[in-house]
């Protein structure tokens, strides 16, 4: 029949019409797929600052738990007097000279292990990467056992005995020693990978190598050092909250602030780093330089931390991963909520320590390598299985 359409001249006439009418929609803000795109970004936003906020919540929460959990049995009444210092004069220095310093130390140094973790796993795009991978701790650790077994507790100076360990031995000295030897390891490892060239591999490979440079030094020492120099070189090993003051922990909070706030004006950037550099280097990004400068950031918090603290693992490690596979990888949001997990886990793992102590604080260092190992094997054979 000649006024007959054809079949697939009307079924293409169709799809042209719609067509013609989703372009006019869109164009017009009204189109059903685009209000349901929006509408997901908002949703995933404010997923985010939700997820974000019941951190910040249970930080402060769990940080008043631990500022009223002790040995000395006081009561949530003591607690808060002394908190608001009209309790009695031992209360208000069991809260105020012990406590609070302890919680500081908690929030900062968690923290800044934390961030320092995510940003070192983002720039050697190693899952697996935290603040000991460029062996940070380990020349942390030489540093402060030639302070302690050669210049304070050990073989040149007081000999072996304890007094004069005592009145010798300056806290300050051996944080200043372990930093300078942390931040020798940093600029030691960055400058060869500079010589080489600055691949996330090579980084990997000269942290574990200059790490074991390290451990092999602190233990010739401790085999030379006394038995007072011995014990005090391993008490500083462990990683304790306990020698915390409000000096250490003004200082470890100006480096901490200074590598959030850096590391949150440098969040699109590390978005970029994770297409690959090709792709940062293709939006004008200089890959090398971000490399250098986030690692030398990290590090240093590492150093500060650990130097005062001593050595507290795996924070670096879980709080980033669990961070980003509920947030995903950007940074701007997994930066702030790894900075508040980070101290969520170390108040925790404070609070356990001495509620596990039986009278004493059980190195805070142990509690957190306890409940990292786990995750690190965890974290192995998912890859693993993924492969």
């Amino acid at each position: 029949m000649l006024g007959a359409t054809r079949p697939g001249r009307a079924h293409r006439g169709q799809k042209s019409a719609t067509k013609q009418h989703n372009s006019k929609t869109t164009k017009q803000g009204r189109c059903p797929q685009g209000h349901r795109y929006g509408a997901s970004l908002i949703s995933d936003t404010g997923r985010k600052r939700l997820f974000t906020l019941t951190l910040f919540i249970a930080v402060v929460v769990m940080a008043f738990v631990c500022l009223f959990v002790g040995s000395s049995h006081m009561s949530i009444g003591d607690c808060l007097r002394a908190l608001a210092r009209k309790g009695s004069a031992a209360d208000n220095r069991i809260i105020w000279n012990i406590r609070m310093p302890r919680v500081l130390a908690a929030l900062i140094a968690g923290a800044g292990l934390s961030i320092s973790g995510l940003v070192m796993q983002t720039n050697l795009n190693n899952t697996m990467a935290s603040p000991s991978t460029l062996g940070v701790s380990n020349a942390a650790v030489f540093g402060a056992n030639l302070s302690i077994i050669a210049f304070a507790g050990g073989f040149l100076d007081t000999g072996n005995h304890l007094a004069n360990y005592d009145t010798g031995a300056n806290p300050f000295s051996t944080s200043l020693m372990a930093f300078v030897f942390a931040v020798i390891s940093i600029l030691l490892i960055l400058g060869l990978c500079r010589i080489r060239s600055f691949s996330p591999n090579i980084v990997v490979l000269a942290g574990i190598a200059i790490g074991s440079v390290w451990t092999a030094a602190t233990t010739i020492l401790q085999f030379y050092a006394t038995d007072v120099g011995l014990s005090a070189a391993v008490v500083w090993n462990f990683g304790d909250l306990g020698r915390a003051t409000y000096k250490t922990d003004l200082i470890m909070a100006i480096t901490a602030s200074i590598g959030l706030v850096t590391f949150l004006v440098l969040s699109r950037k590390y978005d970029a780093l994770l297409s690959g550099d090709a792709v940062a280097i293709s939006l004008g990004i200089n890959v090398r330089g971000l490399r250098f400068v986030s690692m030398l950031l990290a590090s240093m918090i590492t150093a500060v931390c650990v130097s005062f603290l001593g050595v507290i693992g795996f924070v670096g490690i879980i709080c980033p991963h669990v961070v980003k596979r509920i947030l995903g990888q950007e940074h701007f949001w997994s930066t702030s909520a790894s900075a508040l997990s980070g101290s969520l886990l170390l108040l925790v793992a404070d609070t356990l320590s001495r509620s596990m102590g039986n009278g004493s604080a059980l190195p805070v260092g142990a509690i957190t390598a306890m409940l990292g190992a786990p995750f690190f094997i965890a974290i192995i054979f998912r890859k693993g299985g993924q492969r």
